[in-house]
């Protein structure tokens, strides 16, 4: 199944956004461009994650580096309360059993 992507020029003018700035973002590793038929696309996927960053650096003017400073801190956060769901899973296991 082929997956769903939006042009990035498109995306750039519907959103009123620099295409440098995605570009940007490519470089910096946050987000992955897709060339089909000699045309930059993003994937679905990718979408939520570009709309924080656009918020971020326009709305914030937080640059790039500060962006992926805080995308890899919040991927940090996310994985750490994933590891606490699952100790307290195993702890009320533990706790059910006495």
């Amino acid at each position: 199944m082929k997956k769903a992507m939006i042009s990035i020029t498109d995306y750039c003018v519907q959103c009123d956004v620099e295409q440098e700035f995605v570009y940007a973002l490519h470089r910096e590793g946050l987000i992955e461009i897709v060339t089909e038929r000699e045309k930059p696309y993003i994937r679905d996927e990718q979408l939520s994650d570009l709309e924080q960053f656009r918020r971020l650096y326009y709305d914030l003017n937080i640059n790039i580096e500060g962006i992926d400073a805080m995308h890899h801190l919040l991927h940090k956060v996310k994985l750490m309360r994933e590891e606490i769901n699952q100790l307290r899973n195993r702890l009320r296991l533990h706790e059910d059993g006495w």
